[in-house]
């Protein structure tokens, strides 16, 4: 085996099958990085540890096409720190040889023929924008679980009906859902499954920006689902698919209904978290044209700070946890949000609303009767106060 590649391109390729690497292999094979290089100039490289599959695929000056597995994070950290010139890689023996410039790296080749089979996705599913997956992923991950013992909670739940697709996660005291429109290779697909979480998050966040991205999903007896684009692919293995109905506890009656400007509110709600300690709220009490933050530690700190709002409905005395409200308004990339609620011990409502039109005057605010849905949702439950 012998190929000449862009030390940029390869670093990219090599950092994307490296995630799947274990830290403590059940196999020794399993902590190599498999490289293959075909005739027709395309080079592979792919990690597996029989849950989790990662291939990354680009174009390579290919003089001798052959297969390869050797110790991966070893060649991910060599690869990371290797001059700003191009790559060539070479077997020699039972070596693999990396030069660049000036710097040759040896590294001793793994029994390939050991290595297990990577495992092929199911049929194509459909397809997506890249970006607007990767933000619909980013929105509803925080709200995972990150308790093992309770592994559906640690999933994201991905529902489809025809060409529309709901994410959601929960961890029991919240969910986070987004609905989004996708391009189904059938218009009468449906499905409903749970994918690991962290899988999920770091495959779409580390997809290249403005590739589309295909989903692959077979049938109810499948337990895989493979996420592809810009030259990148993975498989992973699903959690079981039961999952409790989010949707219908996203909807409601509220006799509270707040709207906020978000940037404002994020910066108050971080200072007043400042004095708080694990497990501390902060208290927010909403009247018609304002909102209290209000947060303490014993006698020894607070916080008191106020925001203009505009609440419709009745006053409200509510806490929350400040992370629980950080990671619901980081999904919020409009203005103003809404925070609905139906009283201090009822969860609330947390959606966006969308920007005002570049025709509304300039001193215009969100309407009360503007309910368009920009498809994200996040419902928390609050802390109940003692006082």
């Amino acid at each position: 085996m012998e190929f000449r590649v862009d030390r940029q391109t390869l670093a990219d390729a090599v950092a994307w099958a490296a995630r799947t690497l274990p830290a403590r292999p059940a196999l020794p094979v399993l902590a190599g990085m498999l490289i293959e290089v075909t005739e027709e100039g395309e080079l592979s490289l792919a990690g597996f540890d029989y849950e989790v599959s990662a291939r990354a695929r680009e174009d390579a000056d290919v003089a001798e096409p052959g297969r390869v597995l050797v110790p991966g994070r070893l060649l991910a950290d060599i690869v990371r720190n290797l001059p700003p010139h191009p790559v060539e890689i070479l077997t020699k023996g039972s070596e693999v040889v990396v030069r660049c410039g000036p710097a040759e790296f040896g590294l001793l080749t793994l029994p390939v023929e050991d290595y297990p089979t990577l495992p092929e996705p199911p049929a194509r599913a459909g397809t997506i924008p890249g970006d607007l997956f990767a933000t619909a992923v980013a929105q509803v991950t925080p709200a995972a679980g990150r308790d093992d013992t309770l592994p559906m909670l640690t999933g994201v739940r991905i529902d489809i009906e025809g060409d529309t697709m709901w994410l959601a996660c929960t961890d029991r005291y919240r969910i986070a859902a987004r609905e989004l429109t996708w391009s189904p290779a059938d218009p009468g697909f449906t499905a409903g499954i749970v994918v690991p979480a962290r899988t999920l998050a770091d495959t779409a966040k580390s997809i290249k920006r403005g590739a589309e991205v295909a989903l692959d999903l077979g049938g109810v007896a499948d337990t895989l689902i493979g996420v592809s684009g810009g030259g990148r692919s993975m498989t992973s293995r699903l959690l079981d698919d039961q999952y409790i109905n989010y949707r219908s506890r996203l909807t409601g009656t509220w006799s509270s209904v707040a709207e906020i400007p978000v940037a404002p509110f994020v910066e108050t709600i971080k200072r007043a978290a400042l004095v708080t300690e694990r497990g501390t709220p902060v208290r927010l009490a909403f009247t018609a044209d304002e909102v209290r933050v209000r947060a303490a530690t014993g006698d020894s700190a607070r916080a008191n700070e106020s925001l203009a709002i505009r609440l419709t409905g009745d006053d409200l005395d509510i806490a929350f946890a400040p992370q629980y409200l950080l990671d619901g308004l980081a999904g919020i990339d409009t203005e103003y949000a809404r925070l609905e609620c139906a009283g201090p011990t009822k969860a609330a409502l947390l959606t966006a609303i969308p920007d005002k039109k570049e025709d509304a005057p300039d001193d215009a605010s969100p309407s009360k009767d503007d309910h368009t849905d920009t498809g994200y949702r996040y419902l928390a439950m609050p802390v109940r106060l003692t006082s």
